[in-house]
């Protein structure tokens, strides 16, 4: 059994600030718009404080799993909770298309009986809205691009922050031109938008927690790679897998052509493994040695 490991550690207490100082904006955000939304009676306005509220759930579901992942491996834990921040993205972006969904039942309702609204105040919470969620944006920008986690709760802000403009625009448009349809309007069109930015992020962390091959990754290659080394006469059995952000596993069996002593399969090992993390990023290898086992040969074998 042999490892390497080669991961990239993020400033974890900082993306822990981050995520506080979010999760108070958006309290903020979410009691002003559904205040604001009840007494201007804008549907645009209390549907961005749904999915503020839904942000709000988010963000904590995020800042729980990033303090998570930290924790050890234990013996009846020993990957840790090394997971936790994937299932926080997954959670996240399944809620992000169900609050979707939710908005479009609403625009639709809305706009076959379009009602007065209140555009000064929406106005106002609108752009009570932009600068939180935008400052917000700021503050996980960064870590959104290395982290999965992150990411979705990147995600939900920028998105927020994109409705809160739409509210706005739809505001102005109520104000000046009494257009009060064009707040059904932009909840459907924020909730498309809500749809489009959750199914990719819902899509990849399916696939981690699935336990699917990264899609760079290309098998294949690493087995021709693998068996033009010298000793080798075959790698079988060959199962890849993502982790986490920082780890992605690869684990197989190699058929070689003589008895070689443990010192030499040592050495082949090494070799094994600067070529998985250099080529492939692959940083975490267990490789089982055979000399004329019986069994399956084949690459992919389902245990």
């Amino acid at each position: 059994m042999a490892h390497s490991h080669n991961h990239s550690h993020h400033h974890g207490d900082l993306k822990g600030r981050n995520l506080l100082i979010s999760i108070f904006l958006n309290i903020i955000i979410t009691v002003s718009q559904v205040i604001g939304g009840i007494l201007s009676g804008s549907l645009a306005l209390l549907s961005d404080a749904l999915h503020n509220f839904s942000d709000v759930l988010s963000l904590i579901i995020s800042y729980a799993a990033n303090k998570l992942s930290k924790r050890k491996a234990s013996q009846n834990k020993t990957f840790g909770y090394k997971r936790a921040e994937i299932i926080a993205a997954f959670v996240n972006a399944s809620t992000l298309i169900i609050v979707a969904i939710l908005l479009i039942i609403e625009a639709v309702k809305r706009f076959l009986s379009p009602q007065e609204i209140e555009s000064d105040l929406v106005i106002w919470m609108a752009i009570l809205g932009v600068a939180a969620n935008g400052f917000s944006v700021l503050l996980l920008k960064k870590d959104a691009d290395k982290n999965m986690n992150m990411r979705s709760a990147y995600l939900h802000l920028l998105t927020d922050m994109m409705a809160s403009v739409a509210v706005l625009i739809g505001g102005l448009l109520m104000k000046y031109y009494e257009v009060f349809w064009v707040d059904s309007l932009l909840t459907f069109a924020i909730a498309i938008y809500l749809i489009f930015m959750g199914y990719q992020l819902l899509k990849d962390s399916t696939k981690v927690l699935m336990l699917f091959t990264p899609e760079e990754i290309k098998v294949q290659e690493i087995v021709t790679l693998i068996n033009e080394l010298e000793d080798v006469k075959n790698i079988h059995h060959v199962h890849i897998w993502q982790l986490n952000e920082d780890e992605v596993h690869l684990e197989a069996h190699i058929d070689f052509e003589e008895d070689i002593k443990l010192s030499k399969f040592d050495f082949v090992l090494e070799t094994i493994e600067e070529l998985l993390l250099k080529k492939f990023k692959i940083n975490h290898t267990n490789i089982q040695p055979e000399f004329r086992k019986r069994g399956k040969k084949d690459i992919i074998v389902q245990d």
